[in-house]
């Protein structure tokens, strides 16, 4: 805790009480926080040492049970819903540490995301931050069309040499420092695999069975490489890969901004564009946990509610997918020596740990090297570098502080950490490479083919000299 003192860790939460307005009482409708999920935590205090906001302000309304008593407190009326309770509600991260570390199991996680949704309908976004939603959350992103024309905007201003004027001159000097990180680091955009991949990609060799690949939407537009990858990775394994064209943006980024009303027109397209799905392969960690937790979008809605169950039973992250059903092992050796951060999403929100670390493991050549407090958050949190990039920065200069020295490569499962940690990476003088886990195995595969041929090869012209 530092130099944070037992007596402010255990203080209550400096917000004064109102018998006014409650969540149950001022909005009526779906989405008020469930009871049944602050039930259980008794403020051991278990969660402090996990939350990446207690451990950098020591305030205890910015600590899971401070915002789980705060939530409680405004449900039952006895503060009100107001500024001073937003703040708290949308400082977290929602890294979902706090679930790992809770003995009561007490789901931090769900109750943020359904007070978030609560506020939002009492204090909507106005001014800029309101048009900013409105363009890109509720205009672009639900949009693969529109998403993929910004994509290739992006990709023009990198390949005309406007974006290297724009360096050149200063011209970005204009934006906040937490863009011009971002921007510095931004990767090459290329064509999205929903349009340079056909719907059903055939499996190499006999298929041992169907799959579809959500595509995302940032990830398809800014890390197509890293869905190019996992899509050849998946076809040398047997399988088919179908990639629905009806697919839609997953909704994550929505939810955690408090817009539940999109995030379920959102996930009802998807529930319905992967009916007739065995698995629903996913590779983005945030993605992969707002599609497991779709039944929670839909605990009111009879209708949607098993449709939703049926759908989240589906989805699996590649990893684990991979691991589970018997993968084939690369054995060409990729030297290098790598270390695995885990993505919040995918340690604590899917539980998936192991799966990514023996896929490395069994790369020949891949040197692993550990990482102390690897499922710390990295302050990405979908949009959270962008919305709070002071509390994002000091996250991650945390986390930075922990990367092990005379390695080459970062790896991990998930785009916005893949961009979070590159800002870091940058910022802290580094020159490691950081890669998704599933271009490591891509790589192997590659250089297994690229021996092979070249035996081959070596061969024919051994022939063509006998004869």
């Amino acid at each position: 805790m530092g130099n944070h003192k037992i007596n402010d860790a255990l203080a209550a939460p400096d917000i004064p009480p109102c018998p006014s307005k409650s969540l149950s009482n001022f909005l009526e409708g779906v989405d008020q926080p469930d009871e049944n999920k602050w039930a259980d935590c008794v403020h051991c205090g278990m969660c402090l040492e996990s939350c990446p906001t207690y451990l950098e302000t020591g305030h205890e309304h910015q600590s899971p049970r401070g915002r789980v008593h705060l939530i409680k407190a405004v449900s039952e009326g006895k503060i009100e819903l107001n500024e001073q309770f937003m703040d708290p509600v949308f400082t977290c991260l929602d890294c979902r540490a706090c679930e790992t570390a809770c003995p009561a199991n007490v789901q931090v996680g769900g109750l943020i995301e359904e007070a978030r949704g609560q506020v939002r309908k009492a204090m909507p976004l106005k001014g800029w931050k309101g048009s900013m939603h409105k363009v890109f959350l509720r205009g672009i992103f639900p949009y693969p069309n529109r998403l993929h024309t910004l994509g290739r905007l992006l990709q023009f201003l990198q390949k005309s040499g406007l974006e290297s004027f724009a360096k050149k001159t200063g011209m970005l000097n204009i934006l906040p420092q937490h863009l011009r990180d971002m921007e510095a680091v931004m990767p090459k955009v290329q064509k999205p695999v929903m349009k340079k991949y056909p719907k059903v990609n055939p499996a190499e060799g006999p298929t041992k069975q169907r799959v579809a690949m959500l595509t995302g939407c940032v990830m398809d537009v800014m890390f197509s490489d890293v869905n190019e990858a996992t899509l050849r990775v998946l076809t040398r394994n047997g399988y088919e890969v179908t990639v629905p064209r009806e697919q839609r943006c997953c909704g994550a980024l929505h939810i955690h901004a408090g817009d539940r009303e999109e995030g379920r027109r959102l996930a009802k397209q998807n529930i319905d564009a992967f009916k007739d799905c065995e698995k629903v392969i996913v590779n983005a960690a945030g993605c992969g946990c707002a599609l497991q937790e779709y039944p929670e979008l839909f605990r009111e809605d009879p209708e949607y509610r098993e449709k939703a169950e049926a759908f989240a039973n589906k989805v699996v992250d590649v990893s684990k997918f991979l691991i589970d059903s018997g993968y084939r092992k690369p054995k060409a050796e990729v030297n290098t020596r790598v270390t695995y951060h885990d993505a919040c999403h995918l340690a604590h929100g899917q539980g998936v740990r192991s799966e990514p670390r023996q896929l490395l493991h069994d790369i020949p050549g891949v040197e692993m090297v550990d990482l102390p407090n690897s499922d710390r958050c990295c302050g990405s949190a979908g949009i959270y570098n962008l919305t709070n990039p002071e509390m994002a920065g000091a996250v991650l200069d945390r986390k930075m502080e922990d990367i092990p020295d005379n390695i080459e490569m970062i790896s991990m499962g998930n785009p916005g950490c893949m961009l979070q940690m590159a800002i870091g990476v940058c910022r802290h003088g580094r020159s490691e490479k950081v890669v998704h886990t599933i271009q490591l195995l891509d790589w192997a595969y590659e250089k297994e083919e690229s021996l092979k041929k070249d035996k081959m090869d070596i061969v024919t012209i051994g022939r063509e000299t006998d004869v």
